[in-house]
C-alpha cells in the first residue's frame, strides 16, 4: 500500500470556553519540511508537536496551524491606545521631515499597525489541561490527514498499475519487429555494398562483421531487465510497508534506462515509435511518483 504526500486534516476540540482548531496540510517534498503556527501561549509545547508530526507523516512539506478562540463572548482582546498614540506621533513627525501628506483615514492606518490589538489571554501561559486539548486536536488532525493520504494513495496505485500494464503491452509489441529486424539490417547493408561499382568483398568476412554488428544491436538483455523492473515496480507498489516513494522513483529510473537503450539499439522506425510511446507512459509515472510517500 502506498500513501500520497498530499493531504489535509482538521480537528476541533472544545475546552471550557475555548475552541481549539488544528489544521494540517501536506505537499510533496524530498524530506520533512515543517512549518508550525501556534498562539504564544502554546509555544512551550511546539517541540513536542513537531516530534509528533514527524512521527506521523515521515516527510512532506507540512504546515501545522493551531488557533484558539473564545466561544462565550468573554474575549479579553482590547486596543492598545498607548501604542496607537506612539504610531500617530511618529507618523506626524515623518510627514514633517519627509514632506509627505498625512493619512486621510487615521483609523484605517493605525489599526493596521503591529501590536495595536492586544489579547491578555494570548500572552498567558496555558495550563496542562489546555495543552493536552491541543495535543488531542493535533493528533486528530494528523489522523484525518493520513486518512486523506490513504485515499489519494489508492488512486495513485490504480494509476501506476494502468501505466505499468501499458508499458508492458507496448514492450510485447516489439517482438513482432524483432524477428525481421536482423534480416532487414543485413539486406540493407548487402544492398548498399552491391551498389558500389567495381567493389568486391569477402563474403565470409562480411558475415563475421555482420554477426559482430548484430550482437551490438541485440536487445535480449534489455528485454529481460525491463520485464524484471516492471515486475519489481508492481511488487514494491503492493508492498505492505509504507514509505516506498523513493524506491519507486529509483525503479522508474531503471525502467527508463532500459527503454532508452532499446531505442538507441532498435535501428528501426517502427520500434522507435513504440519506444516513444513507452517513454510517454513512463514520464507520467515519474511525475506522480514524486507525490508518493
Amino acid at each position: 500500500m502506498i500513501l500520497s504526500m498530499t493531504g489535509f486534516g482538521k480537528a476541533v476540540k472544545l475546552f471550557k470556553n475555548k475552541k481549539i482548531t488544528a489544521e494540517v496540510k501536506s505537499l510533496n517534498s524530498k524530506q520533512l519540511d515543517l512549518n508550525v503556527k501556534l498562539p504564544q501561549c502554546f509555544r512551550s509545547i511546539e517541540l513536542e508537536l513537531r516530534t509528533n508530526v514527524a512521527k506521523a507523516l515521515a516527510r512532506g512539506k507540512v504546515e501545522l496551524s493551531v488557533t484558539c478562540e473564545t466561544i462565550d463572548g468573554s474575549s479579553t482582546a482590547s486596543i492598545n491606545m498607548e501604542t496607537m498614540r506612539q504610531y500617530m506621533t511618529q507618523i506626524r513627525q515623518m510627514s514633517k521631515e519627509l514632506d509627505i501628506d498625512l493619512p486621510t483615514d487615521w483609523f484605517a492606518t493605525l489599526l493596521r499597525m503591529p501590536d495595536v490589538f492586544k489579547n491578555e489571554s494570548a500572552n498567558t501561559e496555558a495550563n496542562a489541561e489546555e495543552m493536552a486539548a491541543v495535543h488531542e486536536a493535533v493528533n486528530d488532525a494528523l489522523v484525518a490527514l493520513n486518512d486523506f493520504r490513504t485515499q489519494e494513495g489508492r488512486k495513485l496505485e490504480a494509476f501506476f498499475e494502468e501505466k505499468i500494464v501499458a508499458i508492458s503491452q507496448l514492450h510485447q509489441e516489439i517482438d513482432q519487429y524483432e524477428a525481421t529486424r536482423v534480416e532487414r539490417i543485413k539486406a540493407r547493408m548487402t544492398d548498399g555494398l552491391s551498389k558500389i561499382e567495381g567493389f568486391d568483398f569477402d563474403k565470409n568476412r562480411f558475415e563475421q562483421e555482420l554477426i559482430y554488428y548484430i550482437e551490438k544491436l541485440d536487445i535480449t538483455e534489455e528485454h529481460i531487465r525491463l520485464n524484471n523492473h516492471l515486475d519489481y515496480f508492481l511488487d514494491t507498489l503492493h508492498s505492505a510497508q509504507p514509505g516506498q516513494g523513493k524506491k519507486l522513483g529509483f525503479i522508474s529510473q531503471e525502467i527508463g534506462r532500459e527503454i532508452n537503450t532499446m531505442g538507441s539499439k532498435s535501428n528501426q522506425a517502427e520500434m522507435q515509435k513504440i519506444v516513444v510511446k513507452m517513454k510517454d507512459q513512463l514520464e507520467q509515472i515519474k511525475e506522480q511518483v514524486l507525490n508518493v510517500l
